[in-house]
């Protein structure tokens, strides 16, 4: 799946990141403020200017119904890198959705063209796994890393309490508490 040493180059990248930001290893980020960090602008829908009030609805539409309700979206014009959030999501889920749209720039990884449908659907003309599981993967590690997560479970910490200050969603902290397995390190007891 992932080429050998990308989970380490993922908390290490998060810790460093961390550090040049003046945070501990374990303190929350501010995906915001990373995207600053990293010269990359962050809009929401509301924001831009000369959006019709119907495009606003559609755009922002997140009525249940609609299955493919869009996320985010990066552009890219020359040098400047601007993510756009869908702001009727969770501030959790925008923490995600802005964390995994940073994740695929700190890569390297090439952006996609997008179209959109007569009927208002945005389709991407390709589809990387790989790329989009890097992404999965160090974007979680940016918003709770593994150091993060140990000291969440030494200091007992309500899931919920300790998933609202880290900015991410309960579904986020356990996520990451599975696939890194410190669920099941603290699962088994101490040793």
């Amino acid at each position: 799946m992932f080429e050998r040493g990308f989970k380490t180059w993922c908390e290490k990248y998060a810790a460093d990141k961390r550090r040049e930001m003046g945070l501990s290893p374990a303190d929350p980020m501010d995906p915001f403020r990373l995207a600053a960090n990293l010269g990359i602008s962050v809009f929401k829908p509301e924001d831009i200017p000369g959006l019709s009030s119907t495009a606003l609805q559609i755009l922002l539409r997140n009525d249940g119904k609609t299955p493919s309700c869009w996320s985010a979206v990066t552009l890219v014009v020359g040098s400047k890198v601007a993510v756009i959030l869908n702001s009727s999501h969770s501030v959790g889920r925008q923490a995600s959705d802005l964390a995994h749209e940073l994740a695929h720039r700190i890569r390297g990884h090439e952006t996609h063209s997008m179209e959109v449908s007569a009927e208002g659907v945005m389709l991407i003309a390709s589809y990387d796994k790989l790329q989009e599981e890097e992404a999965d993967w160090l974007s979680g590690c940016l918003l709770l890393p593994r150091e993060a997560l140990l000291r969440i479970m030494y200091r007992k910490l309500d899931l919920a309490e300790a998933a609202t200050t880290f900015g991410v969603s309960l579904r986020m902290m356990k996520y990451r508490l599975a696939r890194t397995g410190v669920d099941r390190q603290f699962a088994a007891g101490p040793r």
